[in-house]
Parts: C-alpha cells; sequence; structure tokens
C-alpha cells in the first residue's frame, strides 16, 4: 500500500467527513509465507484497510500492488485470478456462511466458482481442505452452520480460503469471538497453515497478546495512521511510540498482587480539543511536546523499524 487514504462521510445531510486511514503505506514482503501483524484499537482503521486490500471498496487516493501491479486498474479477469489469489477470514464466522445450505454446498460454491483444480472431484478436494483445518469431513459434512460449535465454523471459514490455493489470508480479528481455549487453538491452526500450505496472512487484531503469538511482523495503527512498524519481536519486548507503549501496558498480568497503579501512570490530558495538524496522538500522550503540534509526525528509521514521533 502506498499513501492509501479513505474518508467516509455521516451525520445529518453526510456532511461530517472521518478520515479512516489516512495515507498508509507497508508492505508485506514475499518470498517465505509470513504472518504480518495490523493492530491497534477499535474504530482506528483496521478493518478498512482489510476491505481496500479485498477491494471490497476503493481508497479515496493512493496505489495497492500486488506482485508488482496496481490492484486498483485490474479488469475482471485479472480481478478473478487476484481474489483467488488473496482471500478473507472475518470476524464472525456465523454471519460470514450463508445458514441456509450446509457446508458441503458452501464449500463446493467456492471450489466450483474459483474453478480449483478442475480435473479433481470437487469433494476431494473440500475433504482436503477439512482435514488440513483439524475437521473430520464425516463429522461437519451435511451439516449447518447453526449445528457447529464457534470453533468449528471459524475452521470452516478457514477451509473455504484454503480451497483456492492462496498465496495471502486477510484475517480480520479471526479470534475474537471465541473463548481462551478456542483462540490458542485457531492461531496454531493459522502458524501450521503457514508453514505447511506457505500462505502468509495479513492477521488484523486490537490484541497484542495473540499478536506476539503468531506474528512476525507488526504495524501500528491509531485513528488511520501508522505510529510504528518492525518485527513482532522489537515492538512487543520495546515499543517506541507512546501508543504502542500504552497497548502494552494495557495487557492485565495474571497477577493479583500487580496493582493497575503501579503499572501505568495516568497522563496527563491535554486542554486542546479538536486538534487539526500536528500528532493524533497529541491529547493522550504522556510525553507530548510543543513540537507536536505543529505538524504530523512522518516515519522515520530507528534502528531496524520505523516510528512516527518528535521524540525519535
Amino acid at each position: 500500500m502506498r499513501n492509501v487514504s479513505k474518508t467516509f462521510a455521516s451525520g445529518f445531510l453526510f456532511k461530517k467527513r472521518i478520515v479512516a486511514v489516512d495515507k498508509v503505506s507497508f508492505g508485506i514482503p514475499g518470498g517465505k509465507p509470513i504472518v504480518f501483524v495490523l493492530a491497534g484499537e477499535s474504530g482506528s482503521g483496521k478493518s478498512t484497510i482489510a476491505k481496500i486490500i479485498l477491494r471490497f471498496i476503493k481508497p479515496d487516493e493512493g496505489e495497492i500492488f500486488y506482485r508488482g501491479r496496481n490492484i486498483l486498474s485490474f479488469n475482471s479477469k485479472e480481478l478473478f485470478l487476484y481474489r483467488k489469489e488473496v482471500q478473507a477470514v472475518f470476524q464472525d464466522p456465523y454471519s460470514a456462511l450463508n445458514s441456509i445450505y450446509p457446508v458441503d454446498h458452501i464449500l463446493s460454491i467456492t471450489a466450483k466458482k474459483m474453478r480449483v483444480d478442475q480435473n479433481r472431484d470437487i469433494d476431494d478436494v473440500i475433504d482436503e481442505a477439512l482435514i488440513s483445518v483439524g475437521l473430520r469431513p464425516e463429522e461437519v459434512r451435511g451439516k449447518y452452520p447453526y449445528q457447529l460449535s464457534g470453533g468449528q465454523r471459524q475452521r470452516i471459514l478457514l477451509a473455504r480460503a484454503l480451497i483456492p490455493r492462496p498465496r495471502l489470508i486477510v484475517a480480520d480479528e479471526p479470534v475474537s469471538m471465541l473463548d481462551a481455549s478456542l483462540r490458542a487453538e485457531i492461531l496454531n491452526l493459522m502458524i501450521d497453515l503457514k508453514n505447511k500450505h506457505g500462505a502468509s496472512f495479513l492477521y488484523i487484531t486490537h490484541d497484542l497478546s495473540t499478536a506476539s503469538y503468531v506474528g512476525d511482523l507488526m504495524a501500528i495503527l491509531y485513528r488511520g495512521t501508522l505510529v510504528e512498524i518492525g518485527t513482532v519481536d522489537d515492538i512487543i519486548n520495546d515499543p517506541l511510540h507512546p501508543y504502542t507503549q500504552l497497548l502494552m501496558i494495557s495487557i492485565p498480568i495474571p497477577d493479583p498482587s500487580k496493582r493497575w497503579q503501579e503499572r501505568i501512570a495516568t497522563p496527563e490530558f491535554s486542554a486542546f480539543r479538536g486538534l487539526v495538524s500536528g500528532c493524533k496522538f497529541y491529547e493522550r500522550c504522556p510525553l507530548r511536546r510543543e513540537d507536536c503540534r505543529k505538524a504530523p509526525p512522518s516515519l522515520r528509521k530507528v534502528g531496524g523499524r520505523y516510528v512516527a514521533c518528535y521524540l525519535y
């Protein structure tokens, strides 16, 4: 993505403008499969970026390149091949599966529409996909989504995404609606799929604890702007941007002896509201200074990563 922006209209007569994505640039390297984590709090623009990458919505400006070509200029044939190689796994597995069809029909539609290996029997393709995500075909075939557990439905979504044999899977909060034990299962499954099937993941989440478990590279998003990009180990172990630091200390520690006040100093919030220019994190930043109000900081290289902060 290069300088991608997206603004939505809302309010009475759609006069209010909401900047969901603001000049975002990042890349997922090829060569070997990785998990690229896009993290940030709710409303930061993560799902909007996912929809732009999947060509569900068009950006107002910017370019998105896939294997050297701008996806915004694809014709219908090129777009079909792109969607075959870039699949999606959504947050709510129940709403993402058509409840009036059994699992067999849902997966067979994908196999037929994506023209998957026409020399093979579709049933064999479906069975292979189900087995690869840890499901026994005889236990789920013929069943409807409401007859499956949340973990099974999420595995069905992963199986559907794997059928076209994609190079990239955009996983938008795939474990946020599951309990802790099922989260671990799905995250381990993502790692296995990356290693066995060679598919990279764009893993979108607000939970840095799961990001540290599965991720290789990470980008931190705040109010539609990237504030830090680097390896997961660097960002988790030594966060540089003040927003990333606040995200890290917001992760609960499973120790009753640790008081919240001992872990975080409450920042002195700004009296300035509706800041038009300057850093978007200014009002919440405990380390802000006068320079931060003048213009938004750009990403600067600090060691092996990039950070958008005037402190560096």
